[in-house]
C-alpha cells in the first residue's frame, strides 16, 4: 500500500469514527437504553476497513465536494453496514462468534439485543440523511439510493439468495455478490456523486468504477476465507466451504480467482480514466483492495 493511501485511509477512518461516535452516544438515562447504546458502540465502533464511508467521501471530493458535506452520508453508510454485520452474525445467519477481532454483539450480549442494536443503525442511518444538512431534493436522492442499495432489490435481497441459493453457476454467484456485497459498494459511490453534484457522465463512471471494486473485493474475501486464519482475518476462516457454500475459489479455483480480481482491478482503473490524476487515489485504493490479505 502507498504511504499515500495509506494515510488517508488512517485519516478518514479516524474522521468516520469520530463522527460516528458523536452520533452514536444519545446518553439516554434509562437503564435497557444505555445497553442498547452500549450494543450499537460494540458494532459500529472499534474497527473495520471504513471502505464504504471512504470510497462516498473520495467520490464526492473527486467531483467537487468537501469531505466535511459527504461526512454525514458517510456516517449513514457505515451505519447500515454495521448492522448488516451485527445481523450476519447471529445464529440464525451465519453464526459468528467473533467480528474485528473482538466477540459479535450477539455473544457480547444476546441475541434479542443484537436484533435491536441492528435495528437501530438500520433506522437512524435515514435520520442522518435527513436531518437538514442537506438540501431537500439532494436528501431524497440520498435516501432512496441508499433504501434501495440496502433492500430487498440489494444487500437483503443478496444475503436472502445466499441463504437459500439457486444452482450456483458462476452468473449465479455475481448475482448474489452483486446485491450482498457489491449494492453498498456501488451506493458509496453513486452517494458521493450525488453530494458532490456529480454531471450524469461523471456518477456513470464512478458506478462502473465501484462495480468493479465490489466484485473483486467479494473474490478477493472468498481467497482469504480459504487462504488465511481466523487470526489474520478476525473472524471464522472457512465457514463458507464448511458451509457448502459455492464461492468464486470453488468455481474458478485459485488461480482463476486471482486473474479474475486482476481483471476487474483494471476495469475500475479504466472507468475513472477521464478524471485524470484526480482519481489517483481512487484508482490506488482498487489496486490496494486486490492486493489485501485481511
Amino acid at each position: 500500500m502507498s504511504e499515500v493511501l495509506k494515510d488517508s485511509l488512517n485519516a478518514r477512518a479516524a474522521l468516520v469514527e469520530e463522527a460516528l461516535a458523536d452520533r452514536l452516544s444519545h446518553r439516554p438515562g434509562e437503564v435497557a437504553l444505555r445497553q442498547l447504546e452500549a450494543a450499537v458502540k460494540h458494532g459500529a465502533l472499534g474497527g473495520g476497513k471504513r471502505l464504504r464511508p471512504f470510497l462516498l467521501v473520495e467520490s464526492a471530493v473527486l467531483v467537487g465536494a468537501s469531505a466535511t458535506m459527504a461526512m454525514p452520508a458517510a456516517c449513514a453508510i457505515e451505519m447500515i453496514h454495521a448492522y448488516s454485520l451485527i445481523h450476519d452474525d447471529l445464529p440464525a445467519m451465519d453464526d459468528a462468534d467473533t467480528r474485528r477481532g473482538k466477540p459479535s454483539v450477539h455473544k457480547a450480549y444476546d441475541d434479542a439485543i443484537a436484533i435491536l442494536a441492528g435495528d437501530a443503525l438500520l433506522t437512524d442511518a435515514f435520520a442522518v440523511l435527513t436531518d437538514g444538512t442537506y438540501p431537500a431534493g439532494m436528501a431524497a436522492e440520498l435516501v432512496q439510493t441508499l433504501a434501495v442499495a440496502a433492500g430487498s432489490h440489494g444487500m437483503v435481497g443478496g444475503q436472502m439468495m445466499d441463504l437459500y441459493p439457486p444452482e450456483m453457476t458462476e452468473d449465479a454467484i455475481i448475482a448474489i455478490q452483486a446485491r450482498k456485497t457489491g449494492a453498498l459498494i456501488e451506493a458509496a459511490a453513486e452517494m458521493g456523486g450525488i453530494v458532490g453534484g456529480a454531471s450524469a457522465g461523471e456518477r456513470a463512471a464512478l458506478k462502473t468504477y465501484a462495480r468493479a471494486v465490489g466484485l473483486a473485493f467479494q473474490i478477493v474475501d472468498d481467497v482469504l476465507d480459504v487462504t488465511q486464519t481466523a487470526e489474520a482475518l478476525g473472524k471464522p476462516a472457512g465457514a463458507d466451504d464448511a458451509a457448502g457454500k459455492a464461492t468464486f475459489v470453488s468455481l474458478l479455483g485459485l488461480d482463476g480467482a486471482r486473474t479474475r480480481i486482476a481483471g476487474l482491478t483494471e476495469e475500475a482503473h479504466t472507468a475513472l480514466e477521464a478524471f485524470g490524476e484526480r482519481a489517483d487515489l481512487l484508482k490506488a485504493l482498487a489496486t490496494n483492495l486486490a492486493d489485501r490479505t485481511h
